[in-house]
């Protein structure tokens, strides 16, 4: 049973936000929407800017790290958002013992595709080189994000990069060519996006090129060989079946998947993780699934060492 913060939350998603992105008239009214007020850190959570692979960027540590890195791809369309407006998502990693490193990958259309994609390769490879070991590293990531994450995996595949342990996607933008039939069934439940909205990043993002292009959108990919991915998504919103397609890809590719489909909570609930008790939930479950991931790789601490 949904709680009565998820229901309050998407109504008031659906009544004052949802109108305001669909009569947006130019990208910076879209990305000033998208913008969340300041985030206030929980205790012990510290911030330290820097650039890994010459992308800049923030990591993210709570007091107590256990040893494993997470890499997060921060949501907003590919032309919005960024680390700092991520944070609620990322200190929640951080409070659960992961040293998270949020990148401040380009944005279109100022450097549409492939730049995003690039700089999250060359950030990977930069914490490669650090001498962080991939069954040590997890990667994450919302909305645009979540596509990026698992576009990552499959340009690092192909490039012979050594892969993460593991992945957790929310509510992930896995096709830009909008196919889905959520995008038309939920349009009227959705509490943030309207299918002209979906179009319109889109093209932000690919300007003429092909939507179903599998490194823009990896429903499309190859998606053999990938590590565990764990998705989650709301049962109410736009991108519904983004997930529940590219976990039966991927699962018939031979991958090891967990899909949970949430009621009605909005997309990218994970960010009011401060006042929506699924997204605290979801968070914890995220932080398990690829705690256990990588825990193969982690050596135990004894008194004296």
């Amino acid at each position: 049973m949904a709680s009565w913060q998820a229901y309050v939350s998407s109504w008031i998603i659906k009544r004052r936000l949802k109108p305001k992105l669909l009569a947006a008239q130019s990208l910076a009214e879209l990305r000033k929407l998208l913008t969340p007020p300041p985030y206030r850190l929980p205790s012990g959570v510290r911030i330290t800017p820097e650039s890994a692979g010459g992308i800049p960027g923030e990591w993210v540590e709570g007091p107590q790290p256990d040893g494993r890195t997470l890499l997060y791809l921060h949501g907003g369309g590919y032309f919005a958002c960024s680390p700092e407006t991520h944070r609620p998502i990322t200190a929640a990693f951080a409070c659960h013992g992961f040293r998270v490193y949020a990148p401040d990958y380009r944005l279109a259309p100022e450097h549409p595709y492939p730049a995003a994609l690039e700089d999250a390769v060359a950030v990977y490879r930069s914490l490669l080189e650090r001498g962080i070991a991939p069954g040590n590293l997890v990667l994450a990531g919302d909305s645009a994000g979540g596509g990026l994450t698992v576009a990552l995996l499959v340009a690092l595949r192909d490039r012979g990069v050594p892969l993460p342990a593991a992945a957790a996607l929310l509510s992930p933008w896995t096709d830009l060519a909008a196919t889905g039939d959520s995008v038309r069934t939920n349009a009227g439940r959705c509490a943030m996006f309207h299918p002209a909205g979906i179009e319109k990043g889109a093209r932000l993002y690919l300007g003429d090129g092909d939507p179903r292009n599998p490194l823009a959108s990896p429903l499309y990919a190859d998606l053999r060989g990938l590590p565990p991915l764990l998705i989650h998504v709301s049962k109410s919103e736009l991108l519904l079946d983004d997930s529940v397609r590219l976990a039966e890809r991927a699962r018939s590719a031979g991958g090891r998947v967990e899909l949970k489909i949430w009621p009605v909570v909005p997309h990218v609930w994970q960010l009011g993780q401060a006042t929506i008790p699924e997204a605290r939930e979801s968070l914890r479950e995220c932080a398990g699934f690829l705690r256990t991931a990588a825990a193969v790789q982690i050596k135990p601490v004894h008194a004296g060492e």
